[in-house]
């Protein structure tokens, strides 16, 4: 089927700031015209968030890593063939905060699952639909968990900054390994310095 919209994804450590600035990157996008879908991952539809819930919830500790994947897959595939793919079909642009390299970093890198394993896992729940460009917000651990854990703490932000340094990491690595899809900018600072980065970082996509 042909795809003639943007995907864009948001990624980085719990407490980067992603969701903040995808928030203002939909307000820039729409102000310029453009038809906007703003999701989550996981999330996005209803039994999608439903998986959501059963992921992050920190009740659920005894959760193994290989079934924490599947599920993340699981709540993918629905987003994608319910939401994201239609969208795309229709010339629409997709903004969504996390995607498969969420769960390369979180899954491989932190949980230590073989990452070839979570590749082919992450072709499947993907449906084979890849972003565009992807923006990682580069944030030291200490001070996004201090961000992130305000209020409260699920799952996987209870695992602690040792956890978050790996997720980090993987991140970094991914970076490296795809620089002209996954361009890293640094988070620290204030929100408008930050959402001019990711604006600068994204201006060949957005002509």
């Amino acid at each position: 089927m042909a795809r003639k919209g943007l995907f864009i994804t948001l990624e980085g450590v719990d407490g980067c700031g992603k969701s903040t600035q995808a928030d203002l990157l939909v307000q820039e996008l729409e102000a310029g015209g453009r038809e906007i879908v703003r999701l989550r991952d996981p999330g996005g539809t209803r039994l999608s968030e439903k998986i959501r819930l059963v992921v992050l919830d920190p009740g659920n500790d005894e959760m193994c890593d290989e079934c924490e994947l599947l599920l993340y897959e699981a709540a993918r595939a629905q987003l994608v063939r319910e939401v994201i793919l239609p969208t795309l079909e229709r010339g629409a642009t997709v903004v969504c905060d996390r995607f498969y390299d969420s769960t390369y970093a979180y899954q491989a890198c932190a949980r230590g699952l073989s990452p070839q394993m979570v590749d082919a896992a992450n072709e499947l729940g993907s449906c084979g639909v890849r972003p565009d460009v992807t923006i990682v917000f580069d944030l030291s651990p200490q001070e996004a968990l201090r961000r992130a854990t305000v209020e409260r703490t699920d799952r996987l932000e209870g695992e602690g900054t040792g956890f978050q340094e790996r997720v980090r990491e993987g991140y970094l690595q991914l970076s490296a390994r795809e620089p002209e899809r996954v361009r890293k900018i640094d988070a620290a600072g204030s929100v408008e310095i930050v959402r001019a980065r990711m604006l600068a970082a994204l201006r060949d996509f957005l002509k």
